[in-house]
């Protein structure tokens, strides 16, 4: 799996069709903001104009009460109108920016949940956990205000257009000479908005990762009192989002300041034109004041827009950040037509002259020309070094990542040609590394098996050694664990993950340094259940503590991705090789 692509240097627009693509999912919303949004437009355009009537038919009439109260009944109907119509849009469209929003997080997160392992070793989770949260707030504030704000702008910005032509066409040609000089800095300033909008998500991004990375090791940065440089080092992130933010600010406060000025500037001039007008008899005092008012919507139409600009652009940079997740595809995915696995399964794993590089260490083979047959029910427990390429024999089992060359075979079907979920649902694995839930007890152990009753949840906890403890829960299987299992003693969340893969049934059981966590009574305990589950079923055993390992059926050495050993525990002690040599040093530390 590459790592994700790097993104060009600008932004365009045309980056949001993404989050349009999501929006266009619903219409019936859509086409009701849309209306509200031209009801809206189209009172707020006939204000100017009422105000127009009022002076020229009101005040110029006599000031008869009774027009005039008749002019202002209508401008009052018009602010009733625009009202209702501003708050039926408000509702919609931040509905729309919610719903949209909302989608995309599912389907980044059902994208993401598809991808192998091989995509989170080349791209850091805390950068992707930012584009998921920080980037779709980003679109949902342009999608669910910025967008309506750009739209509303252009629709009264033309309306203004049409009505100010209507009203004096010399002065409407007048002003538009001067569009030219707003959209020149618009552009120009645009760009470098844009680019600059970009490295400042990049740079949050940055802020994020150091967060949860300390965060996720606070424990360690405290033993090693380490707070210090973890302060200066995210001082650093957070001072480089603020540099890149200044720049974006004064950028965008620079093109908000000419667009104004400039707009404003015409519009003065040309008023002053109009009021010439006026007082030589040639244009009423209503239609320059109707006139100036919407000149004044029109200079507000285009510097709404020059602000908005810069948050499409942003939401537009954070569309393509979220749109690369979403086009990530699997390195490991199921054929079209999978091969179906032998029923009932036999629980035999075979790997045929596998060598196998991981994605982010090309340069080092993890297994080199690997074969090793694991026959059905047999108890194969693999010892070795670290490095030896123990571990991977279980990323390859559970087709995490495909052998660069050779074949890995579960009941003769080579796991290239049948669907990973059928392959997954023959194997249960305890990690060496221990994944506990921020959720209760009984979630986490119904991981192994969703649908298990709670005779089964307590038949795995005391299989596992693990029921005393949950017993004594303040809530019992309904207690929260807590963040990674906090709550919980290294040996506790050992234990739990072991009762979740044994509720998973399977016929081949992964054992990654199964008890390493545990204390001596503890290990007793769980390694008696595991001889009395291991009976029907195959089983991998890999330890580093090779008392774990003595009454396996098999033991396989592997040094450098290589197997250079293999036999039962008297043979390999008395043979003097390098799982003697392993014996020896673990004996006598432990006498010592």
């Amino acid at each position: 799996m590459a790592a994700l692509p790097n993104r060009p240097k600008g932004r365009s627009l045309k980056d949001l069709r993404m989050v349009w693509r999501f929006a266009l999912r619903h219409p019936t919303q859509i086409a009701i903001a849309g209306f509200a949004l031209l009801v809206a437009a189209a009172a707020t355009s006939g204000i100017p104009y009422s105000f127009k009537l009022i002076i020229d038919k009101g005040f110029a009439g006599g000031g008869d009460m009774g027009d005039i109260g008749r002019w202002f009944e209508y401008l009052l109907m018009l602010v009733v109108i625009m009202a209702a119509a501003t708050a039926l849009r408000f509702y919609f469209v931040s509905w729309i920016g919610e719903r949209t929003v909302a989608d995309i997080r599912l389907a980044v997160h059902r994208n993401l949940l598809r991808l192998s392992p091989g995509f989170f070793e080349e791209n850091r989770p805390a950068e992707i956990t930012s584009r998921i949260t920080v980037d779709t707030t980003i679109i949902e504030q342009v999608v669910g205000s910025s967008v309506s704000i750009a739209l509303r702008n252009i629709v009264m910005g033309a309306a203004c257009v049409v009505i100010l032509f209507a009203l004096a066409p010399k002065l409407a040609g007048l002003m538009l000479l001067g569009v030219p000089l707003v959209v020149v800095p618009i552009t120009f300033l645009g760009r470098r908005v844009r680019s600059i909008s970009t490295r400042s998500q990049d740079r949050i991004a940055e802020v994020g990762s150091v967060t949860s990375e300390v965060l996720g090791a606070m424990k360690i940065v405290q033993a090693f009192g380490q707070q210090g440089r973890e302060t200066s080092r995210f001082t650093d992130a957070v001072e480089r989002v603020f540099a890149t933010a200044k720049r974006r600010i004064l950028l965008r406060a620079m093109m908000t300041g000419i667009v104004i000025l400039l707009m404003f500037g015409a519009i003065t001039m040309i008023i002053w034109q109009g009021a010439i007008d006026v007082a030589a008899g040639r244009m009423t005092g209503g239609t320059i004041a109707a006139f100036v008012l919407y000149g004044g919507l029109l200079a507000g139409a285009f510097g709404a827009l020059s602000e908005v600009y810069g948050d499409l652009l942003r939401a537009a940079g954070a569309s393509q950040r979220l749109a690369e997740l979403l086009e990530a595809k699997p390195d490991i995915e199921a054929p079209a037509n999978p091969a179906t696995l032998p029923v009932p399964p036999r629980g035999e794993l075979a790997f045929d002259r596998v060598t196998f590089h991981y994605p982010t260490r090309p340069e080092t083979s993890a297994l080199n020309d690997f074969s090793l047959v694991v026959k059905p029910r047999e108890r194969l427990a693999v010892v070795g070094p670290s490095g030896a390429g123990k571990t991977t024999l279980f990323q390859l089992a559970e087709r995490f990542y495909d052998p660069q060359s050779g074949r890995v075979l579960l009941d003769g079907v080579d796991l290239t040609a049948a669907d990973p979920a059928d392959i997954r649902d023959r194997i249960s694995l305890v990690p060496q590394d221990n994944v506990i839930f921020a959720a209760s007890a009984r979630d986490n152990l119904r991981y192994g098996a969703w649908d298990a009753s709670e005779d089964q949840l307590w038949q795995a906890a005391r299989d596992a050694n693990a029921e005393e403890f949950l017993r004594a829960l303040p809530q019992g299987l309904d207690t929260f664990m807590g963040e990674g299992g906090a709550r919980l003693s290294g040996g506790q969340r050992q234990r739990i993950a072991i009762a979740r893969a044994l509720l998973r049934d399977a016929p081949l059981l992964l054992l990654d340094e199964a008890t390493s966590a545990l204390d001596a009574e503890s290990e007793r305990l769980v390694q008696d259940a595991l001889d009395r589950l291991m009976a029907d079923r195959t089983t991998i055993v890999i330890a580093h503590r090779l008392a774990t390992v003595r009454a396996a059926d098999r033991i396989v050495v592997m040094d450098a991705g290589r197997i250079v050993e293999e036999g039962t525990h008297a043979t390999l002690t008395a043979r003097g090789g390098l799982y003697a040599r392993l014996a020896r040093l673990q004996f006598e530390d432990r006498a010592a």
